[in-house]
């Protein structure tokens, strides 16, 4: 049995900080992203490739972009100035940037992790990491250091820092509560803790002060080794996040609390429900409240997929690229993968990615929201990048086509986070968009195949082959 968590609960200051300007609303998420602008940036015409626009298969068509934006798209994309820059990708197959609705920044390092690691140049080389895959927004859903919102700022305003940042602060639990504080290595614990509802709305201010993006919940009792956030608390904060127009979006494992999450307004589902079949009632609860649900269907799989694959390193060059030097020995160390695999809790997290793959299925039959998420970089095995393009195989084996997972994964996870600047390609959002060597809507597979990266119409990053972890 796993030892019980210790009683931390140390208030995470942040009203201390000196951030951003003390108003009680936060600013728009689009208008946080925004890059800083160029001024007379000449046209780019992109040719011969053909075009998945987040929602359909355009087939061969030009796309015209100038100051980080598509200008057009299609037949309107050949009235180009002359002196445009002409990129021939002929043969290849463009997607729009993923968009990650629940991911955590620098919290490892190699094989260790802590919120020891948050440093702006930790943050910076996570978000570049998440670029090189295709990733262009990331949301680091808690556990962010001090320095979040002024890190949040530094990177968008350069595209070539990495992937867009939004983000939760540090986060709300409770004393003794998920996060586990000792186990995730938080030595100075930037999750809020509060004991009462209005410590809970205090906390919630506190962080609306900082411009956060939305408001992050850990609910979750960790199979009964650690205090569930009580209802009172988990209802002041939602009711409080929405006074200041902030979405929330709770961390659970069980149906029952993420029922009563779903009807107490909660905005998002944080993972997937693993413990049961979802029914009826949470079914109609979702869909009445428009509630969003991200599976994060990798996150228990990755306690032993690497464990008991370790061909995958060979096989998959996305996977080596991804990884450090010391997480790679890991994964290729005989004795780490049998003492992972004799772990007690290995059989349960089997069952817990085949209930998660089966209530993705019903809620998806059933037009529940779907978002996109993993839980990349809360710990070393959660690994930055590949990842997100492993869920994306996993929604397919929760029934998706390649091309619902790829709406999901980018016209989908932007509209969760309201976000009306990207997504999709078409005219007037951010050029932010992956070029592929193979069809995914034939093979989801081939999204792993990278040959470039734009992010707000520059090209960021090139071929996944090419890529080495800095």
């Amino acid at each position: 049995m796993a030892p019980p968590w210790p009683a931390i609960g140390k208030s995470f200051a942040l009203a201390a900080l000196p951030l951003l300007a003390a108003c009680s609303q936060a600013p728009s998420t689009t208008a946080a992203l925004e890059p800083a602008a160029e001024p007379d940036t000449p046209h780019v015409l992109i040719e011969g490739a053909r075009i998945f626009d987040g929602e359909r298969d355009l087939g061969i068509v030009p796309v015209l972009l100038r100051d980080g934006r598509i200008e057009a798209i299609g037949e309107a994309a050949n009235d180009a100035p002359a002196d445009v820059e002409r990129i021939d990708y002929s043969g290849r197959f463009i997607i729009p940037g993923l968009v990650s609705n629940h991911s955590h920044l620098a919290n490892t390092d190699g094989v260790e992790h802590g919120d020891r690691f948050y440093t702006r140049d930790n943050v910076v080389r996570d978000l570049r990491r998440f670029q090189a895959f295709g990733v262009t927004t990331v949301t680091s859903l808690g556990m962010n250091g001090t320095s979040f919102a002024n890190i949040r700022a530094e990177v968008n305003a350069d595209p070539t820092l990495g992937a867009s940042m939004l983000g939760a602060a540090g986060g709300i639990g409770v004393p003794g509560g998920a996060p586990p504080a000792a186990n995730m290595g938080l030595q100075d614990d930037p999750v809020e803790r509060p004991s009462t509802p209005e410590e809970a709305r205090e906390a919630v201010r506190r962080q609306a002060t900082l411009g956060v993006d939305i408001i992050k919940l850990w609910v979750d009792d960790l199979g009964g080794n650690a205090p569930q956030m009580p209802a009172d608390i988990y209802r002041a904060a939602i009711e409080e996040a929405h006074a200041q127009g902030l979405l929330v979006s709770a961390h659970i494992h069980d149906l029952a609390p993420a029922a009563d999450l779903v009807a107490s307004g909660l905005d998002v589902i944080g993972h997937g429900v693993r413990d049961r079949a979802v029914d009826a009632d949470f079914i109609a609860a979702m869909k009445a409240h428009g509630t969003w649900y991200i599976p994060t269907l990798q996150i228990d799989e990755a306690n032993y997929l690497y464990a008991e694959q370790p061909e995958l390193i060979e096989r998959e060059p996305a996977l080596r690229a991804a990884l450090t030097p010391s997480l790679r020995a890991r994964f290729e160390d005989a004795g780490w993968r049998e003492r992972q695999l004799a772990g007690d809790g290995i059989a349960k997290a089997r069952r817990a990615v085949q209930t998660n793959l089966a209530n993705l299925r019903t809620l998806h039959d059933a037009g529940v929201r779907i978002g996109f998420g993993t839980d990349s970089g809360a710990l070393p095995h959660r690994v930055i990048g590949f990842a997100e393009h492993r869920e994306l195989e996993l929604m397919t084996q929760a029934g998706f086509t390649p091309q619902q997972a790829l709406t999901t994964a980018t016209r989908d996870a932007a509209a969760l986070l309201k976000l009306d600047d990207r997504g999709t390609l078409v005219p007037g959002r951010r050029a932010d968009f992956v070029v592929l060597e193979d069809d995914p809507l034939a093979d989801i597979l081939n999204t792993r195949r990278i040959h470039a990266v734009w992010q707000a119409g520059k090209e960021v990053a090139g071929p996944i082959s090419d890529y080495r972890i800095e």
